[in-house]
């Protein structure tokens, strides 16, 4: 299991748009053109090309995006179970919200395991604090690590973890 999470200055709603978005999400997601709704998650690359498409367990919009993940860019990757990815927005003071992302499920594809662990998804949401869309400015990563250390978190785990903060965030 991955779990990242990330501080965003931004409202809920609009980070919902950046992630559900394929003209946002090409500006971050290795060039993904991503849209997520109710009906599906399709993915396709900078050439077209399909590199992922699945069913949505549960769309919560602005508060929680829930996604099949199969890597079909990858001819090995593809031929894996598909896993789950679970998209959590919370609101924060002071204008900023909480991302959580939490990849599970994925103990029949091991290649896709090895692919987001540790950098896979943090690249992909640290790059999305260079995402030019107004209102999805990221903080700095002193400002990040601040506020991650106040409310006891850790900015990314490859295992299910307890935050030790009162009224913290448990992974799942």
């Amino acid at each position: 299991m991955q779990v990242c999470r990330v501080f965003i200055r931004s409202t809920p709603e609009r980070i919902w748009e950046a992630i559900t978005q394929p003209e946002f999400t090409a500006r971050y997601f290795h060039g993904a053109r991503i849209r997520a709704t109710a009906g599906g998650y399709v993915s396709h690359g900078p050439d077209g090309s399909t590199w992922g498409e699945s069913a949505v367990a549960e769309f919560d919009p602005p508060r929680r995006l829930v996604h099949g993940w199969r890597s079909l860019y990858d001819p090995e990757m593809g031929q894996e179970a598909e896993s789950r990815v679970t998209w959590k927005i919370e609101p924060e003071a002071g204008g900023y919200s909480l991302v959580t992302v939490t990849h599970n499920r994925l103990g029949q594809a091991p290649k896709t395991a090895a692919s987001v662990a540790g950098r896979g998804w943090m690249f992909v949401l640290s790059a999305s604090r260079r995402c030019s869309r107004p209102g999805i400015r990221c903080l700095t990563d002193r400002g990040s690590a601040r506020l991650a250390v106040r409310r006891g978190l850790s900015p990314c785990r490859t295992k299910t973890w307890t935050a030790p903060a009162a009224g913290a965030i448990m992974g799942s």
